[in-house]
């Protein structure tokens, strides 16, 4: 009997020690690449760069993985630098001022006052589990005039970009080159919006 509570000691002190040694947290972030000289002569335009939604999976700070059509699930120690979402809009902020094509690009949460609202929704922001692996990404974008209370113009972008890897930071830097290539075709959409619908 002596025995049997030593062995069952022993067992209950390494399973305690195995519970307490954790696996430290990785952090990830969204980065823009080298984006193109900026244009001269910018439209007079003010542009408020707004909220962009999601499901609840996509704001929090969990990178997402599908397995299947229909079940996803959330890495527990690979993370988010920030919720997705947010650095979605800083992302676009970034991209439509170094383009020097408005007058002016502000963030809606901040006091300017803009002609357009540029608002969005994220449906995508995950790795599709394989094979073969991919990354997936996808948005819509849309422009809202604050005058006459219309939106008048708006993109969707989708596409699943190929893994160069199985780790994790192989899946963010596709959706770092997904995210990119999806923004630049955005950015690329509203200027073609205005140069058929020139501001007066």
């Amino acid at each position: 009997m002596r025995r049997f509570s030593m062995v069952l000691t022993l067992a209950l002190t390494l399973l305690l020690s195995a519970c307490g040694a954790t696996r430290p947290n990785k952090y990830y972030a969204l980065q823009l690449l080298p984006s193109r000289p900026a244009a001269s002569g910018a439209l007079p335009v003010s542009l408020l760069v707004g909220r962009i939604a999601a499901p609840h999976v996509f704001r929090d700070d969990r990178i997402v993985y599908r397995t299947g059509t229909i079940e996803m699930g959330t890495y527990e120690y690979h993370r988010w630098a920030e919720p997705p979402t947010e650095m979605l809009e800083a992302m676009l902020i970034r991209l439509l001022r170094d383009s020097g094509r408005y007058q002016s690009v502000q963030s809606q949460r901040s006091n300017a006052r803009g002609d357009y609202i540029l608002r969005g929704r994220l449906f995508s922001l995950e790795e599709m589990s394989g094979p073969p692996l991919m990354a997936r990404v996808a948005l819509e974008i849309e422009l809202y005039d604050v005058k006459n209370g219309t939106t008048v113009w708006s993109q969707y972008y989708s596409h699943d970009e190929p893994v160069q890897g199985k780790e994790v930071s192989a899946v963010v830097e596709a959706l770092t080159r997904n995210v990119q290539s999806g923004l630049q075709q955005i950015t690329a959409g509203l200027e073609q919006y205005f140069a058929s619908h020139p501001p007066r």
